[in-house]
């Protein structure tokens, strides 16, 4: 008999033991090359573990397991072959009782009769991306009904049990009402390591946050203009993440100590601007990074942008891709914030935070108007940053909301470039 052994791959340089979130397979299951068999959950990120060979896997550790990289989780022998009645959700036409279960479960049923209940759904038969919404919104997978293959729970079937509200009867359909239930879960890794992090950025940090406020009018306009040209030539939407992310990298140029960061006694210093852009994911919030970001255009930012938030949403982010920026923009305005005090996020000396655009009355030229406004913070590290910096650096990238043009002028006045001032 042939076999492979699958062992626990490095997710990343200093990490030394991961937790296996789930198996997405059961132990004798036939499974084919590559086919993704278990998630492993680490400080740094949750990776898939996938089959080397296609045949029947031997599970080694339980689920919720913590192992050391490098060891052995599962076997797989090469003997057996997938084929057309043997697939990776292991219904083989034989005569095992729990493989023609699976099997009945593939086929369309009828509704169960008044008085009756469908089985319940278990954790381990939903998608990785639709077990992780339930986990962080609190929902019980007994409570969700599948529709994915063998009655799969997918992330399109928890979206519509939480967006369900309230039948006509008057029963709460989102597991809200009063029942005295409670649940435990056990915090992730990642969840662990980020909120270490975090508590040590308040202790080892001198940490203050800088406020302004900037009006949005001129982007706007800008925007409203153009979107549409610019969504049809760029093929990306244009969005205001990429006006910030833009006038932050001309402000970095002219206040490098914001960009820098503390390394024992010296101060390191970066020729080059990589900007984390923070975004929501299943798994919470994740920070990939946008390198180089002082070369972009817009539609460069833009297209980036989307392109991580697709794979955090899908939870596809590599630790390469959420390593080394040297600082970070996140925008809480997105689910409303008026005004946070954003968290830098270590080894970062700086973090930008953007809220919600609200109507506000403002005076101008001795005027009471209304103009959209944004609160931002800039949250810094004292210690390699003084007040001066900080709250010039803010208001360099105001002065350039307010005015797009000074971005193609590096924070200058068109017509100081042009006197060569």
């Amino acid at each position: 008999m042939a076999t492979v052994d699958i062992k626990v791959p490095s997710p990343g340089e200093s990490i030394s033991e991961v937790r296996i979130a789930q198996w997405l397979v059961k132990n004798g299951d036939v499974v084919e090359k590559d086919q993704p068999i278990a998630e492993i959950d680490s400080d740094k990120a949750t990776l898939e573990l996938s089959a080397e060979e296609e045949g029947r896997v031997e599970l080694l550790a339980e689920a919720d397991a913590t192992v050391n990289v490098g060891d052995v989780v599962a076997r797989i022998d090469t003997s057996v072959k997938a084929g057309k009645e043997a697939k990776s959700n292991g219904a083989a036409k034989s005569g095992n009782k729990d493989v023609k279960e699976k099997e009945k479960v593939n086929e369309k049923t009828p509704d169960p009769p008044a008085g009756k209940t469908a089985p319940a759904a278990s954790a381990q038969h939903a998608t990785p991306v639709a077990k992780a919404v339930m986990a962080e919104k609190g929902i019980s997978p007994e409570k969700v009904k599948g529709t994915g293959p063998n009655g799969r729970i997918t992330r399109s079937d928890v979206e519509a049990y939480v967006s369900g509200g309230v039948d006509a009867g008057g029963v709460m359909l989102n597991g809200w009402g009063g029942s005295r239930d409670k649940q435990s879960t056990r915090m992730s890794t990642l969840r662990k390591k980020v909120g270490q992090r975090l508590v040590s950025v308040k202790n080892e940090t001198a940490m203050l946050t800088t406020f302004n406020e900037v009006d949005m009018s001129a982007v706007m306009e800008l925007r409203n203009r153009f979107k549409d040209k610019f969504k049809e030539e760029k093929g990306v939407n244009l969005g205001f993440m990429s006006f910030f992310t833009k006038a932050v990298t001309e402000a970095l140029r002219l206040f490098p100590n914001v960009n820098g960061q503390i390394d024992g006694d010296e101060i390191v210093n970066f020729d080059y601007a990589d900007v984390g852009i923070a975004v929501s994911s299943p798994k919470g919030l994740m920070v990939p990074v946008l390198r180089n970001a002082e070369k972009m255009s817009l539609a460069e930012i833009e297209s980036g942008i989307k392109t991580l938030a697709v794979k955090a949403r899908d939870g596809k982010l590599s630790i390469e891709e959420m390593s080394g920026g040297t600082f970070t923009i996140t925008n809480g305005g997105v689910f409303g914030s008026m005004l946070s005090t954003p968290i830098i996020n270590p080894p970062q000396s700086a973090i930008l935070g953007m809220h919600n655009i609200v109507d506000r009355p403002v005076a101008v030229n001795g005027q009471v108007v209304i103009r959209p406004i944004m609160y931002v913070a800039l949250s810094y590290d004292h210690r390699i940053i003084d007040g001066k910096e900080s709250v010039s650096f803010l208001m360099a990238v105001k002065q350039m909301i307010e005015d797009p043009n000074k971005m193609v002028f590096g924070g200058r006045e068109p017509g100081e470039v042009l006197l060569g001032l």
